[in-house]
Protein backbone atom coordinates (compact mmCIF):
# COMPACT_ATOMS: atom_id res chain seq x y z
CA UNK A 1 0.00 0.00 0.00
CA UNK A 2 1.60 3.55 -0.87
CA UNK A 3 -0.83 6.69 0.66
CA UNK A 4 -0.43 9.97 -0.59
CA UNK A 5 -0.29 12.59 2.47
CA UNK A 6 -0.08 16.68 1.79
CA UNK A 7 2.21 17.66 4.47
CA UNK A 8 1.07 21.08 3.90
CA UNK A 9 -2.49 20.74 4.63
CA UNK A 10 -4.46 21.47 7.97
CA UNK A 11 -4.02 24.39 10.98
CA UNK A 12 -1.08 22.06 12.56
CA UNK A 13 0.96 21.22 9.08
CA UNK A 14 3.71 20.04 8.85
CA UNK A 15 4.38 19.34 12.61
CA UNK A 16 1.33 17.37 13.16
CA UNK A 17 1.58 15.35 10.00
CA UNK A 18 4.49 14.06 10.61
CA UNK A 19 4.03 12.86 14.46
CA UNK A 20 0.33 11.25 13.20
CA UNK A 21 2.21 9.32 10.38
CA UNK A 22 5.27 8.36 13.31
CA UNK A 23 2.39 7.18 15.39
CA UNK A 24 0.87 4.88 12.38
CA UNK A 25 4.01 3.42 10.95
CA UNK A 26 4.44 2.29 14.59
CA UNK A 27 1.23 0.62 14.42
CA UNK A 28 1.31 -1.07 11.07
CA UNK A 29 4.71 -2.48 8.86
CA UNK A 30 2.48 -2.75 5.54
CA UNK A 31 2.28 0.59 4.27
CA UNK A 32 4.34 3.14 2.67
CA UNK A 33 3.76 7.06 2.53
CA UNK A 34 4.39 9.86 -0.38
CA UNK A 35 4.68 12.87 1.36
CA UNK A 36 4.10 16.04 -0.43
CA UNK A 37 4.87 19.60 0.40
CA UNK A 38 8.21 21.88 0.84
CA UNK A 39 10.98 19.41 0.93
CA UNK A 40 12.60 21.33 3.28
CA UNK A 41 10.28 21.64 5.78
CA UNK A 42 9.12 17.86 5.69
CA UNK A 43 12.74 16.90 6.21
CA UNK A 44 13.19 19.10 9.11
CA UNK A 45 10.07 17.84 10.82
CA UNK A 46 10.85 13.94 9.91
CA UNK A 47 14.41 14.46 11.52
CA UNK A 48 12.67 14.80 15.13
CA UNK A 49 11.86 10.76 14.75
CA UNK A 50 13.34 7.60 14.52
CA UNK A 51 11.53 6.57 10.49
CA UNK A 52 11.99 3.98 8.54
CA UNK A 53 13.09 6.31 6.19
CA UNK A 54 12.67 3.02 3.41
CA UNK A 55 9.23 3.47 3.90
CA UNK A 56 9.23 7.47 3.03
CA UNK A 57 9.23 9.42 -0.18
CA UNK A 58 9.20 13.44 -0.33
CA UNK A 59 7.60 14.68 -3.13
CA UNK A 60 8.83 18.49 -3.59
CA UNK A 61 5.60 21.17 -3.79
CA UNK A 62 6.83 24.62 -2.75
CA UNK A 63 3.23 26.47 -3.24
CA UNK A 64 0.29 25.88 -0.55
CA UNK A 65 -3.57 26.01 -1.60
CA UNK A 66 -5.23 28.36 1.06
CA UNK A 67 -8.44 28.15 2.44
CA UNK A 68 -8.89 32.41 1.60
CA UNK A 69 -8.24 30.87 -2.21
CA UNK A 70 -10.96 30.51 -4.89
CA UNK A 71 -10.91 26.66 -5.15
CA UNK A 72 -11.13 25.88 -8.87
CA UNK A 73 -8.72 28.53 -9.56
CA UNK A 74 -6.19 27.77 -7.67
CA UNK A 75 -6.00 24.09 -8.91
CA UNK A 76 -5.65 25.28 -12.02
CA UNK A 77 -2.84 28.11 -10.93
CA UNK A 78 -0.78 26.26 -8.32
CA UNK A 79 0.34 23.10 -10.44
CA UNK A 80 2.67 22.70 -7.45
CA UNK A 81 0.82 23.16 -4.33
CA UNK A 82 0.77 20.01 -2.28
CA UNK A 83 -2.98 19.06 -2.60
CA UNK A 84 -2.51 19.53 -6.91
CA UNK A 85 0.46 17.18 -7.02
CA UNK A 86 -0.85 14.85 -4.46
CA UNK A 87 -3.73 14.47 -6.48
CA UNK A 88 -1.94 13.52 -9.28
CA UNK A 89 -0.65 10.73 -7.34
CA UNK A 90 -3.75 9.34 -7.13
CA UNK A 91 -4.66 10.01 -10.90
CA UNK A 92 -1.39 8.32 -12.25
CA UNK A 93 -1.95 5.38 -10.13
CA UNK A 94 1.23 5.90 -8.01
CA UNK A 95 -0.30 6.22 -4.87
CA UNK A 96 -3.36 3.91 -3.14
CA UNK A 97 -4.83 6.72 -1.45
CA UNK A 98 -4.37 10.70 -0.28
CA UNK A 99 -5.40 12.39 2.55
CA UNK A 100 -5.23 16.12 3.21
CA UNK A 101 -6.19 18.27 5.93
CA UNK A 102 -5.72 21.46 3.25
CA UNK A 103 -8.65 23.74 1.82
CA UNK A 104 -11.88 21.42 1.78
CA UNK A 105 -12.64 23.42 -1.53
CA UNK A 106 -9.52 22.98 -2.86
CA UNK A 107 -9.84 19.04 -2.24
CA UNK A 108 -12.92 18.48 -3.58
CA UNK A 109 -12.26 20.28 -6.61
CA UNK A 110 -9.33 18.35 -7.27
CA UNK A 111 -10.82 15.00 -6.55
CA UNK A 112 -13.76 16.21 -9.14
CA UNK A 113 -11.36 17.53 -12.07
CA UNK A 114 -8.20 15.57 -11.76
CA UNK A 115 -9.00 12.38 -10.07
CA UNK A 116 -12.55 13.05 -12.40
CA UNK A 117 -16.28 11.52 -11.30
CA UNK A 118 -16.84 7.54 -11.61
CA UNK A 119 -19.17 7.01 -14.59
CA UNK A 120 -22.48 7.99 -13.63
CA UNK A 121 -21.99 9.43 -10.86
CA UNK A 122 -23.76 13.10 -10.57
CA UNK A 123 -22.06 14.42 -7.73
CA UNK A 124 -19.48 12.74 -5.39
CA UNK A 125 -20.13 13.73 -1.99
CA UNK A 126 -18.23 14.20 1.47
CA UNK A 127 -19.05 11.22 3.90
CA UNK A 128 -17.26 10.92 7.46
CA UNK A 129 -17.97 8.35 10.00
CA UNK A 130 -19.65 9.61 13.51
CA UNK A 131 -19.73 7.82 16.86
CA UNK A 132 -23.21 7.37 17.92
CA UNK A 133 -24.63 5.29 20.85
CA UNK A 134 -24.22 1.83 19.49
CA UNK A 135 -21.63 2.17 16.79
CA UNK A 136 -20.38 4.67 13.88
CA UNK A 137 -22.54 5.87 11.56
CA UNK A 138 -21.83 7.39 7.75
CA UNK A 139 -23.29 10.78 7.20
CA UNK A 140 -23.59 11.84 3.49
CA UNK A 141 -23.35 14.71 2.31
CA UNK A 142 -21.44 16.76 4.89
CA UNK A 143 -20.91 19.83 2.82
CA UNK A 144 -19.66 18.98 -0.86
CA UNK A 145 -22.96 19.64 -2.59
CA UNK A 146 -25.54 22.15 -0.60
CA UNK A 147 -28.07 21.84 -2.87
CA UNK A 148 -28.97 18.23 -4.37
CA UNK A 149 -31.81 16.82 -6.45
CA UNK A 150 -33.69 13.64 -5.62
CA UNK A 151 -31.36 11.72 -8.03
CA UNK A 152 -28.45 12.29 -5.86
CA UNK A 153 -29.58 11.47 -2.90
CA UNK A 154 -30.13 8.25 -3.93
CA UNK A 155 -26.86 7.52 -5.09
CA UNK A 156 -25.33 8.90 -2.20
CA UNK A 157 -27.17 6.09 -0.54
CA UNK A 158 -25.35 3.50 -3.38
CA UNK A 159 -21.81 4.97 -2.80
CA UNK A 160 -22.34 5.19 1.36
CA UNK A 161 -23.60 1.71 1.50
CA UNK A 162 -20.76 0.00 -0.89
CA UNK A 163 -17.78 1.49 1.47
CA UNK A 164 -20.20 0.54 4.45
CA UNK A 165 -20.65 -3.02 3.36
CA UNK A 166 -16.93 -2.92 1.56
CA UNK A 167 -14.89 -1.35 4.18
CA UNK A 168 -16.60 -1.89 7.56
CA UNK A 169 -17.79 -5.26 7.01
CA UNK A 170 -21.59 -3.81 7.72
CA UNK A 171 -23.68 -6.58 5.82
CA UNK A 172 -26.99 -4.63 4.11
CA UNK A 173 -26.19 -1.29 5.86
CA UNK A 174 -29.28 0.21 7.10
CA UNK A 175 -29.95 3.87 5.15
CA UNK A 176 -31.92 6.30 6.67
CA UNK A 177 -33.05 10.16 5.62
CA UNK A 178 -33.03 12.92 7.35
CA UNK A 179 -36.31 14.09 7.88
CA UNK A 180 -38.77 16.22 9.74
CA UNK A 181 -41.50 13.07 10.65
CA UNK A 182 -41.23 9.72 10.26
CA UNK A 183 -44.12 9.75 7.70
CA UNK A 184 -43.04 8.87 4.02
CA UNK A 185 -45.32 12.15 3.74
CA UNK A 186 -43.46 14.23 5.83
CA UNK A 187 -40.78 16.38 4.85
CA UNK A 188 -39.66 19.28 2.27
CA UNK A 189 -40.09 18.99 -1.17
CA UNK A 190 -36.74 17.20 -1.86
CA UNK A 191 -36.90 14.50 0.77
CA UNK A 192 -40.26 13.72 -0.28
CA UNK A 193 -39.16 13.05 -4.24
CA UNK A 194 -36.13 11.17 -3.03
CA UNK A 195 -37.86 8.97 -0.52
CA UNK A 196 -39.12 6.74 -3.52
CA UNK A 197 -36.04 6.70 -5.22
CA UNK A 198 -34.43 5.37 -2.18
CA UNK A 199 -37.15 2.73 -1.83
CA UNK A 200 -36.46 1.46 -5.41
CA UNK A 201 -32.54 1.95 -4.83
CA UNK A 202 -30.50 -1.29 -4.40
CA UNK A 203 -29.58 -0.56 -0.38
CA UNK A 204 -31.68 -1.40 2.58
CA UNK A 205 -33.68 1.77 3.30
CA UNK A 206 -35.67 1.61 6.34
CA UNK A 207 -37.26 5.34 5.57
CA UNK A 208 -37.28 8.48 7.89
CA UNK A 209 -34.50 9.70 10.20
CA UNK A 210 -35.58 12.38 12.74
CA UNK A 211 -33.16 14.30 14.35
CA UNK A 212 -33.30 12.72 17.66
CA UNK A 213 -32.43 9.47 15.91
CA UNK A 214 -29.09 10.45 14.39
CA UNK A 215 -27.07 9.69 17.04
CA UNK A 216 -29.59 6.41 18.35
CA UNK A 217 -26.99 3.73 16.58
CA UNK A 218 -30.30 2.65 14.10
CA UNK A 219 -28.80 3.81 11.44
CA UNK A 220 -25.67 2.51 9.28
CA UNK A 221 -26.11 5.50 7.22
CA UNK A 222 -27.66 9.26 7.08
CA UNK A 223 -28.59 10.84 3.50
CA UNK A 224 -29.21 14.46 3.47
CA UNK A 225 -28.05 16.99 1.20
CA UNK A 226 -24.82 18.54 1.81
CA UNK A 227 -26.18 21.85 3.51
CA UNK A 228 -27.93 19.78 6.11
CA UNK A 229 -25.28 17.79 6.73
CA UNK A 230 -22.42 20.04 7.73
CA UNK A 231 -25.11 21.52 10.10
CA UNK A 232 -25.55 18.43 11.91
CA UNK A 233 -22.00 17.58 11.68
CA UNK A 234 -20.79 21.22 12.97
CA UNK A 235 -23.69 20.71 15.97
CA UNK A 236 -23.03 17.28 17.00
CA UNK A 237 -18.44 18.69 17.34
CA UNK A 238 -20.35 21.94 18.81
CA UNK A 239 -22.58 20.09 20.92
CA UNK A 240 -20.13 17.91 22.55
CA UNK A 241 -17.43 20.40 23.25
CA UNK A 242 -20.21 22.64 25.21
CA UNK A 243 -21.66 19.04 27.14
CA UNK A 244 -18.29 18.49 28.53
CA UNK A 245 -17.49 21.81 29.31
CA UNK A 246 -20.67 22.01 31.47
CA UNK A 247 -20.44 19.01 32.79
CA UNK A 248 -16.22 19.47 34.01
CA UNK A 249 -17.48 23.14 35.63
CA UNK A 250 -20.02 21.55 37.59
CA UNK A 251 -18.23 18.51 38.73
CA UNK A 252 -15.24 20.96 39.93
CA UNK A 253 -18.31 23.15 41.77
CA UNK A 254 -18.07 21.84 45.12
CA UNK A 255 -15.50 19.37 47.44
CA UNK A 256 -18.48 17.05 47.03
CA UNK A 257 -18.28 16.53 43.41
CA UNK A 258 -14.75 16.85 42.71
CA UNK A 259 -14.80 13.53 44.61
CA UNK A 260 -17.70 12.07 42.28
CA UNK A 261 -15.74 13.24 39.50
CA UNK A 262 -12.66 10.86 40.89
CA UNK A 263 -14.61 8.22 41.26
CA UNK A 264 -16.13 8.66 38.04
CA UNK A 265 -13.34 9.53 35.74
CA UNK A 266 -12.77 6.38 34.08
CA UNK A 267 -16.15 6.15 32.50
CA UNK A 268 -15.94 10.17 31.60
CA UNK A 269 -12.71 9.07 29.74
CA UNK A 270 -14.95 6.51 28.10
CA UNK A 271 -17.47 8.25 27.10
CA UNK A 272 -15.11 11.55 25.62
CA UNK A 273 -13.25 8.65 23.87
CA UNK A 274 -16.36 7.53 22.09
CA UNK A 275 -17.60 11.33 21.06
CA UNK A 276 -14.21 12.08 19.92
CA UNK A 277 -14.88 12.87 16.02
CA UNK A 278 -11.20 13.21 15.67
CA UNK A 279 -10.96 9.19 16.83
CA UNK A 280 -12.29 8.70 12.92
CA UNK A 281 -9.69 10.53 11.66
CA UNK A 282 -11.61 12.63 8.26
CA UNK A 283 -14.33 12.28 5.80
CA UNK A 284 -14.02 9.72 2.83
CA UNK A 285 -15.04 11.69 -0.81
CA UNK A 286 -17.14 9.16 -2.43
CA UNK A 287 -17.80 8.94 -6.06
CA UNK A 288 -14.66 9.97 -7.67
CA UNK A 289 -11.98 7.29 -9.67
CA UNK A 290 -9.67 7.54 -6.42
CA UNK A 291 -9.71 6.92 -2.87
CA UNK A 292 -9.64 10.64 -1.12
CA UNK A 293 -9.65 11.27 2.69
CA UNK A 294 -10.66 14.73 3.48
CA UNK A 295 -8.85 15.19 7.18
CA UNK A 296 -10.41 17.85 9.72
CA UNK A 297 -8.45 20.90 9.08
CA UNK A 298 -8.02 21.45 12.99
CA UNK A 299 -6.03 17.73 12.92
CA UNK A 300 -3.44 17.43 15.55
CA UNK A 301 -0.96 14.02 15.26
CA UNK A 302 -3.71 11.62 16.87
CA UNK A 303 -6.35 12.55 14.01
CA UNK A 304 -4.05 11.96 11.41
CA UNK A 305 -2.80 8.91 13.08
CA UNK A 306 -6.15 7.71 12.99
CA UNK A 307 -7.01 9.01 9.24
CA UNK A 308 -3.81 7.12 8.00
CA UNK A 309 -5.74 4.19 9.47
CA UNK A 310 -8.67 4.70 7.68
CA UNK A 311 -6.96 4.96 4.09
CA UNK A 312 -5.72 1.65 4.92
CA UNK A 313 -8.99 0.29 5.82
CA UNK A 314 -10.35 1.56 2.76
CA UNK A 315 -7.28 0.08 0.71
CA UNK A 316 -7.92 -3.06 2.26
CA UNK A 317 -11.48 -3.15 2.02
CA UNK A 318 -13.45 -4.56 -0.76
CA UNK A 319 -12.83 -2.25 -4.64
CA UNK A 320 -15.45 0.07 -3.26
CA UNK A 321 -14.86 2.47 -6.57
CA UNK A 322 -16.06 -0.90 -8.73
CA UNK A 323 -19.20 -1.45 -6.74
CA UNK A 324 -20.27 1.98 -7.31
CA UNK A 325 -19.33 2.01 -10.68
CA UNK A 326 -21.77 -1.18 -11.13
CA UNK A 327 -24.60 0.16 -8.73
CA UNK A 328 -25.35 4.14 -10.27
CA UNK A 329 -26.04 2.83 -13.73
CA UNK A 330 -29.53 1.07 -11.99
CA UNK A 331 -30.89 4.36 -10.58
CA UNK A 332 -32.70 6.77 -12.92
CA UNK A 333 -30.85 9.82 -13.43
CA UNK A 334 -31.17 13.85 -14.82
CA UNK A 335 -27.35 13.37 -15.99
CA UNK A 336 -26.85 17.04 -14.04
Amino acid sequence: MKIAIDAYGGDNAPAAVIEGLYLAMQDNDDFTCILTGDEAGISAEIKKFDFDMSRIEICHAPEVITCEEQPTLAIRRKKNSSIVVGMNLVAEGKADCLISAGSTGAVLAGATFMVKRIEGVLRPALAPLIPSLKKPFMLIDCGANADCRPEHLAQFAVMASAYMSGVLGRSEPAVGIVNNGAEETKGNELVKAAFPLLASAPVNFKGSCEAREIFSGDFDIIVCDGFTGNIILKEAEGFAGALFTMLKDSLMSSLRTKVGAALAKPAFIKVKKCMDYTEYGGAVFLGVNGRIIKAHGSNKAKSFRAAIHMARDYILGDDVISVIRGSVGTLPSDKS
